[in-house]
């Protein structure tokens, strides 16, 4: 285990830390020991004496232990300690406590609720780990401690244990697979929009949505992306939108940060939402460089929020442009049907000239044919064979002797015309 005092050598081992923050981080761990109960070095009333001189009535173990605590909190500034976590333990109240160990020695250790509500995680048993904090003593029990502000684990890192935790219970639950990944639609006629309503991404979507599509709606549902909380509220900003029924794509982001700035995107309430939205989800969070759970869960992942506004609507000048092409080729393709037609048309004329003869030709042949048959079955074909056929005046054929009457008019059938006859005798004498 190992510790270094707060100056500006600790500070360069790790980049961002200065004097200011330090000075910043060390009255938040003073803050919390008030809270705690610990003494507060401007309460000179309360009886806190002097290590040198023992107080009236002698010492005992309250009095013990404050002017202790009085000692190590004075001779000790907010420093850095390094060591194995062992025993790390949450309690109801959302207190951490643990123990940092090395080869030899092992020190007791408080991570006040508010402190410990921004550990991404819990750190596993021996992890390596650098602890911020003040050095003090438990009044009550006599116990010496260290009241940790910041906790860090070497390496990645607890941030990165987080992630991958989430990742794999997301990848076992089938949220991150491509499978699910839905296409984005072409054409949308709103675009919902996920992110705070004072940050630089909302500008940034709404001025590229504007340029390349205008006649797009765009649906605010804003909510806060860093710090405590946010995680829930833009979860709650996804769902609402969902409920809306008015977004055909969700955007849900914010720009750039640091780790901790973008950890709203790493927690799995927004996760979930993103899952359960109906309308397809375009994640875009941070910069390029930058990559979330938000972004392994979402339908598309854009590596800025104007690259998502980008990816969310067609560039209208593009449009135009295939509006153009595709009129010409309408226009196109319509000469060519016209021709083709005209041509089919002109084929068509003469082939049912042709077949229209052909038809005529047959059916010609044909009725010369029946003609033929009914001439042989024709009375007429008879006469021409030298045959006559009587017929009274009416037209009746008279074919027995008893049709015929003295004195009686007829005409005779023959085979070119007829003739009148007239009955002189008793046909029947």
């Amino acid at each position: 285990m190992s510790w270094d005092l707060f100056s500006s050598a600790a500070a360069d081992k790790k980049p961002g830390l200065n004097e200011t923050a330090n000075e910043d981080v060390a009255r938040r761990v003073a803050a919390r020991q008030a809270d705690a109960g610990f003494l507060d070095d401007d309460a000179d009333d309360f009886a806190r004496p002097s290590p040198r001189q023992a107080p009236e009535g002698g010492w005992t173990p309250s009095t013990l232990n404050a002017a202790a605590r009085h000692l190590i909190e004075g001779m000790f500034p907010a420093l850095w300690v390094s060591g194995e976590v062992s025993n790390f333990t949450k309690a109801r109240s959302g207190h951490c406590y643990f123990t940092l160990r090395d080869a030899g020695s092992q020190i007791r250790c408080v991570m006040w609720r508010d402190d410990a509500r921004r550990l991404p995680t819990q750190p596993t048993e021996g992890m390596e780990v650098r602890a911020l904090g003040r050095l003090t003593i438990y009044e009550g029990r006599g116990e010496f401690q260290l009241s940790v502000a910041e906790l860090e684990a070497k390496g990645e890192g607890l941030w990165k244990l987080a992630f991958d935790k989430l990742r794999t219970k997301l990848e076992v639950e089938g949220l991150t697979s491509p499978v699910r990944k839905r296409a984005l639609p072409p054409y949308p006629a709103c675009v919902g929009v996920v992110t705070s309503s004072a940050g630089a991404a909302l500008h940034d979507i709404v001025s590229v949505i504007r340029r390349r599509a205008p006649w797009t709606r765009i649906v605010l549902s804003a909510a806060r992306v860093q710090g405590e909380g946010a995680a829930e509220e833009v979860a709650r900003a996804i769902r609402l939108i969902a409920r809306a029924g008015c977004a055909d794509v969700l955007i849900v982001g914010r720009g750039g940060g640091s780790t901790e700035d973008l950890w709203a995107f790493n927690e799995e309430a927004v996760a979930r939402a993103i899952a359960e939205s109906p309308v397809p989800v375009i994640s875009a969070v941070g910069h390029e460089t930058d990559y979330t759970i938000a972004d392994l869960v979402a339908d598309l992942r854009a590596p800025t929020p104007s690259a998502a506004a980008e990816a969310a609507v067609p560039d209208r000048v593009s449009l135009a442009r295939g509006l153009a092409d595709l009129r010409e080729r309408m226009l196109r393709c319509t000469r060519e049907r016209v021709e083709n037609c005209r041509e089919s048309l002109f084929e068509a004329r003469l082939d049912l000239g042709d077949a229209g003869d052909r038809i005529v030709a047959a059916r010609r042949e044909r009725v010369a044919g029946i003609a033929g048959r009914l001439h042989a079955l024709s009375p007429l074909s008879t006469l021409a064979r030298g045959f006559a056929v009587p017929l009274d005046p009416s037209g009746r054929v008279l074919r027995r002797v008893a049709d015929f009457r003295p004195g009686q008019e007829f005409r005779v059938r023959l085979a070119d015309g007829s003739v009148q006859a007239r009955v002189r005798e008793d046909p029947a004498a």
